[in-house]
């Protein structure tokens, strides 16, 4: 889900009747311009989600283990037929579209293709949430108001872009259409990849895959460099002298397991080598999560792109991964 991290808060603000807060929501829609009709067709019968609130109440904190499962185990779960045969015959398929929005937006097709098969399995599995009454119910519970109040505001500006209540579909935390963006990305960042006038990521191939490439511009990809490449690494070789002295604002976690980085020129002096060609100046890092004599590869500043759609390692790996087989 292309989201940022947010901190847990300790309490929840449940400080008014559900109709109440409703009405103050319809309130804050009016004075941003939305119309009355779309104010009442979006909010006619709300009531809360109890599901939504026993899903958001699940949600971790932060992590107190030091230990990180298996990064092969997750790669054999997430990068197999069932993910690369149909991203491949996408791919395939959109290849003249692909093409005119890699030239525009200079991300490459398969990665865009790649994002899809892992959000929604190519568009097959968006979600089936009321997202006006899950986002409704996320704002009024508390834990996290600010956010999920400007997503059911800006939800509402969708639909007065003419989408229904019905098309308007998607996790319980609000994330809707292939690429399953927030309505605030949405409004921001979809794009429309046919020429129709309209963003369309729910059933138009090319402007979801257009409004993915949108995003990955805007979070600041590079043209001309892979998001990484394996690494051969020597036997012996002491990780602990390249970890990185950086503590990352958001997802410390994530980005503690990467290390410094070096010139690829560097890193072949110190007995690292790339596995595919990467010229000597790219910035890289060294990422071997599985320890000692386990693969291992070169993370370019493309890499923290993808972690911006999701900040994983285990997401990010694998949609790369994926990227790789779907263009083989």
């Amino acid at each position: 889900m292309a989201a940022a991290v947010f901190a847990v808060q300790p309490a929840y603000a449940q400080n008014m009747s559900f109709d109440s807060y409703v009405q103050l929501l319809m309130a804050k829609a009016r004075a941003q311009g939305v119309s009355e009709p779309t104010i009442a067709r979006m909010t006619a019968g709300l009531e809360p989600s109890s599901r939504v609130i026993e899903l958001d109440q699940a949600q971790p904190g932060s992590p107190t283990s030091s230990g990180y499962p298996p990064l092969s185990n997750y790669i054999e779960r997430h990068v197999d037929q069932a993910r690369i045969a149909p991203g491949r015959r996408e791919y395939a398929d959109a290849r003249g579209t692909l093409a005119a929005i890699e030239r525009e937006f200079g991300v490459p097709g398969e990665i865009l293709v790649a994002i899809w098969g892992h959000e929604t399995a190519y568009g097959r599995v968006r979600g089936g949430f009321d997202l006006s009454q899950a986002l409704a119910t996320l704002a009024w519970e508390g834990r996290r108001r600010d956010l999920f109040e400007n997503e059911f505001l800006a939800l509402l500006q969708v639909a007065d872009k003419g989408y229904s209540r019905s098309e308007l579909q998607g996790s319980w935390a609000g994330a809707f259409g292939n690429p399953q963006f927030l309505p605030s990305v949405y409004l921001r960042l979809a794009t429309d990849g046919d020429g129709d006038g309209r963003a369309n990521i729910f059933t138009n191939r090319a402007d979801t895959l257009a409004s993915i490439a949108n995003y990955f511009r805007d979070a600041g990809w590079r043209t001309g460099q892979p998001w990484g490449v394996g690494a051969a690494v020597p036997r012996g070789f002491d990780t602990a002298a390249v970890d990185t002295e950086l503590v990352a604002p958001v997802c410390p976690r994530v980005h503690e397991r990467h290390s410094q980085f070096k010139t690829v020129a560097e890193w072949r002096e110190l007995g690292i080598r790339p596995l595919r060609p990467l010229a000597d100046t790219t910035l890289v890092s060294l990422f071997q999560p599985d320890g000692p004599g386990s693969p291992a590869w070169l993370l370019t500043s493309n890499y923290r792109v993808i972690l911006e759609y999701n900040c994983s390692n285990y997401y990010a790996m694998s949609v790369g991964l994926l990227a790789d087989e779907i263009a083989r």
